[in-house]
């Protein structure tokens, strides 16, 4: 099986090809991409790829532009940061819709999918039980956080956070209001997939920010990101240089 993936950031595809070839050693990853433009010109030619793997926001646009420039009629797992466009993502052939950072067990499933599809030509009424089935699919995120103070519990809304960060194998949170920093039982990874990503990005490994804490972005001569919250904060918030693009996309939404 040859297999197409379009990601523009490389540690992301780097760990992607990892993961495929762990669920799947005989797959080839025969092209890889980073942008609409490469896409388009891969499939305006006659080409054996037999599956996609396709991020949306690419270095030059969405990856959906590509479907309006060429036919791409092969299968399509799609993997993103963004859950709001999986609704457009199954108006072409995807078989599943990955949430970032892919895990090996949800991406060996997106495998068997397309095995068993092929196996068998799916008919459109499965095509619109699947979009129905997504429609009622609605994801819910974490909206607060249980607190330990003394030996009192409380609670702090999601949208009181201002940050959080990592500091070994801890995480805390920060708040808006009071600039208050507490502990948490949960990890930054886990906080990925817990937290909206309308709302939050992780800007680096060891801190993930609020859209509304932000107050400007200055960029650095290494051709990274610094970030200035619109309150007090004793870290310096840099992003890294593989999540820039990723993050200007964010604020750009």
């Amino acid at each position: 099986m040859k297999v197409l993936i379009a990601e523009d950031e490389p540690l992301a595809a780097e760990r992607l090809i990892g993961l495929l070839r762990e669920c799947d050693p005989s797959l080839e990853v025969s092209e890889h991409v980073d942008s609409v433009e490469e896409i388009v010109r891969i499939f305006a030619t006659p080409n054996s790829i037999d599956l996609l793997l396709l991020d949306i926001q690419l270095a030059d646009g969405k990856s959906f532009e590509a479907f309006d420039k060429v036919q791409i009629d092969k299968p399509i797992i799609f993997t993103t940061a963004y859950n709001q466009y999986a609704l457009q993502a199954f108006k072409h052939f995807s078989i599943d819709y990955l949430l970032k950072p892919v895990k090996k067990a949800e991406l060996q499933n997106a495998l068997d999918k397309y095995r068993k599809i092929k196996a068998k030509s799916i008919q459109p009424e499965e095509i619109a039980l699947l979009k129905e089935a997504l429609k009622q699919n609605n994801t819910v995120f974490k909206e607060r956080f249980l607190l330990k103070s003394g030996n009192k519990l409380q609670f702090k809304p999601a949208s009181e956070v201002a940050y959080f960060f990592a500091d070994g194998k801890v995480a805390y949170l920060v708040t808006k209001k009071e600039n208050r920093k507490f502990m948490i039982d949960h990890t930054l990874e886990e906080l990925e997939t817990l937290l909206d990503p309308v709302n939050f990005f992780r800007i680096s490994r060891k801190f993930m920010v609020s859209i509304d804490a932000i107050a400007e972005v200055k960029g650095l001569i290494s051709s990274r990101m610094e970030i200035r919250l619109n309150q007090p904060c004793e870290h310096d918030l840099t992003i890294s240089r593989e999540r820039v693009h990723a993050f200007k996309n964010w604020l750009d939404r």
